[in-house]
């Protein structure tokens, strides 16, 4: 199997979804193969197809004068935060390739973040049973949700690098009261090249994907 790469940069939000959608189409069709599509957001808010409004903490004048966008789409999930300093990744994936396993799936993301932390930074991370993504003690470094039409998936991870995290105060992040969320900039106190830390996670989703 093949795995094609897009690095998108810096994208606002709707954008990136609508190429979601567009790649979703043909991958439906099988005009594409497999492709993770890279991006960096400006300050957006997104709510899941779980997410309440009252989730939103922040006044929506302020967040109206401060230029953040709301959205909401079709991924699982409640509310998520992205933003400058992160590294999304959308995964537009034929799951009747991998068995229609969702849970296998969704696995294999939080797998290859936490090989990268723990291999290439030296961070002992993990999984929560009661939620999905990859934790760093009892703080998230990476949110994973995904939407999946005719076994083809959509929306995928979100990796805190340099993230400004007084952001997430605007939130209740992904459903969970008084939930803490870190960086790899707060755990090693100093910021990071995002550009340097994309092959990493390619290099990974390959080789746990079993891609060529």
């Amino acid at each position: 199997m093949k795995l094609d790469i897009i690095d998108a940069g810096l994208m606002d939000y709707q954008s990136a979804l609508d190429m979601q959608f567009e790649l979703l189409e043909k991958r439906q069709n099988n005009l594409i193969d497999d492709t993770l599509m890279l991006v960096e957001h400006p300050p957006t808010i997104t709510l899941g197809r779980r997410a309440v409004e009252s989730d939103i903490l922040a006044d929506e004048t302020f967040l109206e004068e401060t230029g953040v966008t709301i959205c909401r789409i079709n991924r699982g999930g409640e509310v998520t935060y992205h933003g400058p300093g992160q590294i999304v990744g959308y995964l537009i994936v034929d799951l009747k390739d991998f068995n229609k396993d969702i849970r296998a799936f969704v696995s294999n993301i939080e797998e290859v973040i936490i090989q990268v932390l723990r291999e290439q930074f030296d961070v002992e991370c993990g999984r929560n049973p009661l939620n999905n993504g990859v934790w760093v003690g009892d703080k998230k470094i990476t949110a994973i949700g995904i939407a999946i039409k005719k076994w083809v998936t959509m929306h995928g991870f979100a990796f805190n690098i340099n993230t400004d995290l007084e952001h997430f105060k605007w939130i209740v992040p992904c459903g969970m009261e008084n939930a803490k969320m870190t960086s790899l900039e707060e755990i090693k106190g100093k910021k990071f090249d995002l550009e340097s830390i994309k092959p990493m996670i390619v290099k990974k989703i390959k080789e746990i994907f079993e891609y060529e």
